[in-house]
Parts: C-alpha cells; structure tokens; sequence
C-alpha cells in the first residue's frame, strides 16, 4: 500500500464517522451553531463538499478541459481573495440536507480517483503553493478532521482519538516556517525537536535529538491546536525555548492568514 492509499483509507474513515453523526439530522439540527463563529454543522459539511470539489478540479488540471476550470475557478477567487472561501461555505449549505449529503457523497468518491490519476511527479495547482497528490490527500483529511470535531462538538458527539492524527500532527510539523512567515516573523534557524504521544500512546518525534529547542507533550492537544480548535493555554504542551514557545502562540497547518484561534476555557 502507498502512502497516498493510506491517506485516502484514513480520509475516508473519518468522512464516514462525520457522515454518521449528521446524516439523522433533521433542518434544525443542520442549523446548530458550531464553535465557528457563524458556522452551523451545515456550513461545516458544506466547506469541506466545496473544498472536496475544488481539489478534484485541481488534480485534473493537468489536462486542458481541466486546467480551463481550473483557471476560471481562480479568476473567480481573485475578485474576492480574503471572503471567497466562506462565500461558497456559505453558499452551498442552503442546500437541502438531502442535497448536501448526495453533493458531498460524489465529492468524496470522486476525490481518491481525481487524485490517483495525477500524473507520476506532478504537482498540482492550489490557492498556494503546488501541491503532491499525497500533500493534497493530507490536506483534506487534517480539514475534514479539523472540521468534524466543530461539528461534533455542536451535537455533544465525543469523538474518536484515533492513531490516524499523525497525518495532522506531521502536517503541523512541516508547517513551522508557514506559520512565522503568515505573521511575518522570520523562521527560526535550526529545527526543533518534537516529541509527542499518540492516542495510542506510541511516541512520534520529529527533528534532531539534539535541538536546543523543543516542543512535548500529547499528539492530540498538538493537533488540536495546530488547526486551531484550542487555546494554547488548554493544552498540555511544553515548549523550551523562546523560539518553540511562540509557535505554539501561532501554529497553523492549514494555508491562508491566520485564523483567530479559540477562546480560552474559563
């Protein structure tokens, strides 16, 4: 099995657990409010259906029908670079709940075959930089984990703490430099040493044994803050060093500007 087949079987256990939890709602349960200010579980489900969409016509942009819809999804993005996202969130959850759900279900079979078929070696467009298939894959599934947990939040649902964080938690590691950058900080120099326990309770560490700075503490609570779903004060990392603390102040795996993060718990 391939790393990208991995992603997609996780992907797709976590879009089947977030499918359970929403597919018996009536219309007032897909309008409860989530923790996204704004947000209701359908706006939830709606963002990653579009999202889902969105990545499909960039895994076929390599072929002309596909690079043209491509390109006219960009130049739609364009007229409206910081709202255009939530625009479409917003927009598609007016859908019937019926409508919602047959809408995400062709997305999400269509996803793995969209990205399958990208050519050995190439990468795909993005509202970023390019993207690998297998960085794509990870992508949807720290998203789609990120987002569930609003939703499930919203409906008293506990959700799993399953090993199949790493993707987030990885993801969150290789964004380091990202996230300094997005508040125009300059990168640390040397990598940091991360050491964290899965749900599981394996160990996962990331950087030389040796860094001077590093960063410990639970896989989960690292997940959660890196997609901002937590304070970093209710967490139970530890970092030591100037530089580890303050990203832990501005962590972020997903691309765009920084979001506003959590309140902290009272």
């Amino acid at each position: 099995m391939t790393l990208l087949d991995d992603l997609l079987g996780d992907l797709k256990m976590e879009s089947d657990q977030l499918l359970a939890a929403v597919s018996g709602l009536d219309t007032d349960g897909w309008e409860t409010p989530t923790p996204a200010a704004g947000w209701t579980v359908a706006t939830q489900v709606a963002h990653l259906l579009w999202t889902d969409e969105v990545a499909v016509l960039a895994a076929r942009a390599h072929t002309p029908e596909g690079k043209d819809a491509w390109d006219a999804l960009v130049l739609e993005a364009i007229a409206d670079p910081t709202g255009y996202v939530d625009q479409q969130a917003l927009e598609v959850a007016r859908l019937s709940p019926e409508a919602l759900l047959a809408r995400w279900g062709k997305a999400r079979e269509a996803l793995p075959a969209a990205l399958r078929a990208v050519p050995d070696g190439q990468r795909m467009p993005w509202f970023g930089p390019p993207m690998s298939p297998t960085s794509m894959a990870t992508a949807r599934f720290m998203e789609t984990w990120a987002h569930a947990l609003d939703v499930y939040a919203a409906l008293g649902v506990e959700p799993e703490r399953s090993d199949r964080v790493r993707h987030v938690a990885h993801l969150g590691v290789r964004t380091r430099d990202f996230a300094f950058s997005v508040h125009e900080l300059p990168p640390p120099a040397d990598e940091f040493r991360i050491d964290l326990v899965s749900p599981s309770g394996e160990q996962w560490t990331w950087g030389p044994e040796d860094a001077a700075q590093t960063v410990t503490g639970s896989a989960w609570d690292f997940c959660l803050l890196v997609t901002q779903r937590v304070h970093r004060d209710d967490t139970d990392l530890v970092a030591s060093g100037p530089d580890a603390e303050r990203w832990l102040t501005i962590a972020q795996a997903f691309a765009g500007p920084a979001g506003a993060g959590r309140e902290e718990r009272a």
